[in-house]
């Protein structure tokens, strides 16, 4: 088999597969652009398996490139290109690609590094001349178990790792599209998040591909603004987006604006979602946030809530298991398979023996209660669950009772465990307030941390200016223990 092709196999020839600002392609004019650059690529030499870095904006070019190098046997390497030229340097030298395709500054950069042999192809009117020359290429067939792409985690609790997906990865991408959204081929998928995330390449392109429906891609970078416009401009009816840019459109007043756009259904994944910020949502827009749960791993959302439970359970074709132990009670992980499951890490052997089991099995480091009826309640991350006073306390629970006390007032906020000087474990909280509502925020984070239960109150509150994100704009978690050292350090000073 060949992913490429399974991807461009549903759509019809006149329908509207892609587009990007003014440019709008077919499915018949994908396919053949799809077939031309992978023409190109075989000129330049790439070989089945070598892999392509993909280093620009979103774009059609983006997506051309990506499939053609799938369809001359490649594998494709989505790669942010705002990454600072030492991050992008330490990737490029453990991945080894064959290729870098690099639009703007970014082509210099990989040029000018010292520790890498790679071959830079600039996406300039000289690489579009020889991709109009090249002799469209028939599509080279694979194992539906050999590479296809990588996809790299997000950094949230350290550094990233890449994840090995294979050509079956996008078989049943659209499992949740079409057999919970209703997802057809008259729908028009639009994601926030960039396409190397695979929030967005799994479920918005993958999926919009594979039910030959239409894919909005978006060159800029998301902002409640943005997104208002893209949505007026070119009305999307699924919307994939990340609860911190919901929050955001809805402090901004955007949320209000976009109750008549016609959206469907708006879907949340990345991280989880906070019950206020789902209601908010609703009461103004009038349609609630479908909740997803997926990785790097999966590519595609595994699990979803589409009701005020907060409970997740299976999309369709994902089967879960748990690991039999007597505690049942304490919050644990869970064995997720799907034919979208990666094959694993690159040259990570300590982690792929701890994520990955025989037969297609995958464990996140996400942790969960199992509810009746195979719900399931997500706590967080296996460290993020913290003994205290005898008594189990998930940071996640903790950020989810504070939220609908601060509202609009606080800008963002993150719980983390922390270790006192008597060698006990407590709670640090990280906040920022609304630029102008300092004081309302240091009020109402005083009442919210007294209602909560004695165990579960955080001792340290730090206000600060900014709390950092990875490259997905994510919450960068393994950076609050130090942001919380430093902050102790700061009052030890002023004292």
């Amino acid at each position: 088999m060949n992913a490429a092709e399974t991807l461009l196999a549903a759509g019809c020839d006149d329908d509207l597969a892609l587009q990007c600002g003014e440019q709008r392609i077919t499915y018949r004019v994908l396919r053949r652009l799809v077939r031309q650059n992978a023409g190109a690529w075989q000129a330049r030499g790439l070989r089945p398996g070598e892999r392509v870095f993909v280093l620009a904006p979103d774009g059609i070019d983006w997506v051309v490139t990506y499939l053609g190098v799938i369809w001359a046997g490649g594998v494709a390497v989505g790669v942010n290109p705002r990454l600072s030229a030492a991050e992008l340097e330490a990737i490029v030298a453990d991945s080894e690609p064959r290729f870098a395709w690099c639009e703007g500054d970014v082509a210099g950069t990989v040029e000018g590094m010292s520790r890498v042999d790679v071959m830079v192809v600039r996406n300039d009117a000289a690489w579009a001349a020889e991709v109009a020359a090249a002799s469209p290429a028939p599509v080279v067939k694979r194992d539906a178990e050999d590479p296809v792409l990588w996809v790299g985690t997000s950094g949230t609790t350290g550094t990233p790792k890449g994840v090995v997906h294979v050509h079956r990865t996008v078989v049943d991408t659209h499992a949740f599209a079409c057999g919970v959204l209703g997802a057809d081929s008259t729908d028009r998928f639009y994601a926030t998040s960039k396409l190397f995330f695979a929030y967005a390449l799994g479920n918005s392109l993958f999926a919009g591909l594979r039910a030959g429906a239409t894919v909005i891609l978006d060159p800029e970078w998301p902002t409640p603004e943005r997104v208002e416009a893209m949505l007026e401009r070119f009305r999307p009816s699924l919307v994939f987006c990340v609860p911190t840019l919901y929050q955001k459109m809805l402090q901004g007043g955007v949320a209000r604006r976009l109750a008549h756009s016609g959206v469907r259904h708006y879907v949340s994944a990345g991280e989880a979602l906070p019950a206020a910020t789902r209601k908010a949502w609703r009461e103004i827009t009038g349609i609630a946030p479908i909740s997803g749960y997926g990785t790097s791993e999966t590519i595609s959302l595994m699990l979803y809530c589409d009701d005020d439970s907060g409970l997740l359970k299976p999309t369709p074709r994902t089967e879960i298991a748990w690991d039999e132990i007597a505690d049942t009670d304490t919050p644990q992980r869970i064995w997720i398979r799907h034919s979208a499951v990666a094959r694993g890490y690159w040259r990570r052997p300590e982690a792929q023996a701890d994520s990955f089991r025989a037969g297609g099995w995958f464990s996140p480091g996400d942790v969960f209660l199992r509810h009746p009826h195979d719900r399931l309640e997500y706590t967080g991350r296996n460290d993020d669950l913290l003994k205290i006073a005898g008594q189990w306390v998930s940071t996640l629970w903790v950020e989810q009772r504070l939220a609908p006390v601060l509202g609009d007032a606080v800008l963002q906020f993150a719980a983390t465990g922390v270790s006192t000087d008597e060698g006990l474990t407590a709670l640090a909280l990280l906040a920022v307030a609304v630029p102008g509502h300092e004081a309302e925020a240091q009020r109402r984070m005083a009442a919210a941390v007294e209602a909560l239960p004695r165990h579960r109150r955080p001792r340290w509150v730090h206000w600060m200016e900014a709390l950092p994100l990875t490259a997905t704009g994510k919450l960068q978690r393994s950076a609050l223990k130090g942001l919380h050292a430093q902050a102790l350090e700061r009052s030890a000073v002023a004292a």
